[in-house]
């Protein structure tokens, strides 16, 4: 991936803008458009604001992500993975919090993008993506069963297992109609494609669905009745008005929606890539999608992100540069202004079957199962990221599943490491295509000379076994040696534990010979001084002359005796 901070735009111009590719770029904008705008207005509901305000983060935030952006091809705004964590965050600051908070994530992502520290993200462990994505698809089918049954729920609690209690005790105030509705929605999404690839199923399904209960005048919750008169246009732009004392509350949940929109934004970025055999600008796409957030911030709107299926839908109807993501933002502001007014004729089920199929789509449910399949471990990081998402936040869920997956890497890491004496070493089976062995083989060693090998890192998590390994030894030797070929790393700890190792061989009469440390593991030694401390006349290259020393150490015994 390309670290410029140059944006892609840019490139395109740079390279020539013909009428064809404009024209190419304008279909598939007004197409994504299209496909945006019911998507917009149920992810603005389902995150607990105004409909209104998810259209104005598709806009700004769409417009500005392609502008800036740093791939060809992303298309930003709102998205499902944001509904879960939003709602949580309206429940707890109200709107300008949430936009202090948006405000705030914006900035963290152009700082990480400038100071080319995207990479950071991408080491999110796959198990743990695939646990909290799964999870919040879950919480948003939940979330979306009151408006889709039309429940008369005074209030809908928040935590999992008492929402779905509530659901059931007032299952008597189901509406059928908007029950009906709702399940004639889904199916239109699920089967429209069939006839259709062009036109957006939800699109379909909204209409299908306000046309009936409008035309037959149906008892069901609409937009309008549950939020009232829709604004068909941009509100002017402002500063979140909030008390600043909050922004201690604001700066771990600003941190959480700036990682989830760096995550999901880069994702996208590399599926597009996948697509198209391009490669995108990663910090450059982390300081758009900043800039976005910001921006979106001030114009009334929610975080906003690198949206996967629309970035599919731009490039499967020929889009191949921002500027159909500008024009795809410029498509939905169309809309709003001139059709915003009907939007609140639209059933608030309808919007409930757009939001449980989103649900569906993301809940990823094949790599989840294929996931069980994965060694234990990774197993242990999915359920636990999983379950925590249901019945916890994200916040922890996302915290839990990064320190857990690290942790259990350190032990997979610390079980890699092998040390043991070179007499143990050569009995196990070996591999004839292996260098060091044919080496070994034909060494014949001193009954006073013991040899150990460390294989793998020797860090903090490896160093215990080293030292239980040294306990084996049933003697002292005149000569002990170090062969530390095949150590790529070593950390403090591992510093530490050669430190005592070399005062105890020498508390024994033991001379400590240190053979074969690569490049990376001397440099480390002799910046902490070990190589001084040791001597670096017992620092050797091979084993071969770490042996040869060891032999004239032992031949003055051998001649007194």
């Amino acid at each position: 991936m390309e670290q410029s901070l140059k944006p892609k735009l840019l490139s395109v111009l740079q390279e020539g803008y013909s009428k064809q590719k404009f024209f190419n770029d304008l279909a598939a904008g007004l197409i994504v458009g299209i496909v945006s705008f019911p998507m917009a207005i149920a992810f603005g509901i389902g995150s607990g604001v105004r409909p209104e305000q998810g259209l104005y983060t598709a806009i700004i935030a769409g417009f500005l992500t392609s502008l800036f952006g740093g791939s060809r091809v992303q298309i930003g705004g709102p998205t499902g993975a944001f509904v879960v964590l939003l709602a949580s965050i309206m429940a707890q600051f109200g709107y300008d919090g949430l936009a202090a908070i948006t405000l705030m994530a914006g900035i963290i992502l152009v700082l990480i993008g400038v100071s080319r520290l995207g990479f950071i993200i991408k080491f999110i462990p796959y198990p743990v993506i695939v646990g909290f994505t799964s999870g919040i698809a879950v919480i948003i089918f939940s979330s979306q069963i009151a408006d889709l049954f039309d429940l008369q729920i005074p209030a809908v609690p928040a935590e999992f297992i008492a929402k779905w209690s509530s659901y059931a005790q007032y299952a008597h105030t189901l509406n059928w109609y908007a029950g009906g509705l709702g399940i004639l929605a889904i199916a239109i999404i699920v089967l429209w494609p069939r006839i259709s690839q062009k036109i957006p199923g939800s699109l379909i399904a909204l209409m299908v669905t306000t046309v009936l209960a409008w035309f037959f005048k149906l008892p069901v919750s609409t937009i309008g009745s549950r939020f009232g008169e829709i604004p068909n246009a941009l509100t002017l732009p402002h500063l979140p008005t909030v008390d600043w004392a909050q922004l201690p509350h604001f700066i771990q949940p600003a941190i959480t929606v700036a990682l989830l929109a760096g995550i999901e934004s880069l994702l996208s970025a590399i599926v597009a890539d996948g697509m198209l055999g391009t490669r995108h600008r990663s910090n450059m796409e982390l300081v758009a999608h900043g800039i976005a957030n910001i921006g979106s911030s001030l114009f009334g709107g929610i975080p906003s992100t690198g949206a996967i299926a629309r970035t599919a839908t731009n490039i499967k109807n020929g889009g191949r540069t921002p500027v159909a993501g500008m024009i795809s933002a410029a498509t939905i502001l169309i809309i709003m202004v001139f059709v915003g007014k009907l939007i609140a004729l639209v059933p608030m089920s309808a919007l409930s079957a757009v939001l449980i199929v989103v649900a569906y789509n993301m809940s990823e449910w094949r790599h989840f199962v294929t996931l069980f399949r994965s060694p234990k471990s990774d197993l242990l990081v999915l359920l636990i990221t999983f379950l925590l998402t249901i019945f916890t936040d994200i916040t922890k869920a996302l915290e839990v599943g990064v320190v857990l997956s690290a942790l259990l890497f350190v032990q997979r890491m610390a079980e890699a490491t092998k040390i043991a004496s070179l007499k143990e070493s050569m009995q196990e089976e070996d591999d004839p295509n292996d260098p060091l062995r044919n080496e070994l083989r034909h060494l014949q060693l001193h009954p006073d000379i013991e040899v150990f090998e460390v294989q793998g890192p020797f860090f903090f998590a490896a160093t215990e076994k080293f030292k239980l390994t040294l306990k084996r030894i049933d003697r002292h030797p005149k000569v002990l040696i170090l062969h530390m070929y095949r150590v790529p790393a070593i950390d403090a700890s591992g510093l530490q534990v050669l430190e005592d190792m070399l005062h105890k061989t020498r508390a024994e009469k033991t001379e400590l010979l240190i053979s074969g440390a690569t490049a990376e593991t001397s440099r480390v030694l002799k910046n902490a001084g070990f190589v001084h401390e040791i001597g670096a006349q017992n620092m050797f290259k091979t084993l071969e002359e770490a042996l040869d020393k060891a032999n004239k150490l032992i031949e003055p015994n051998k001649q007194t005796a």
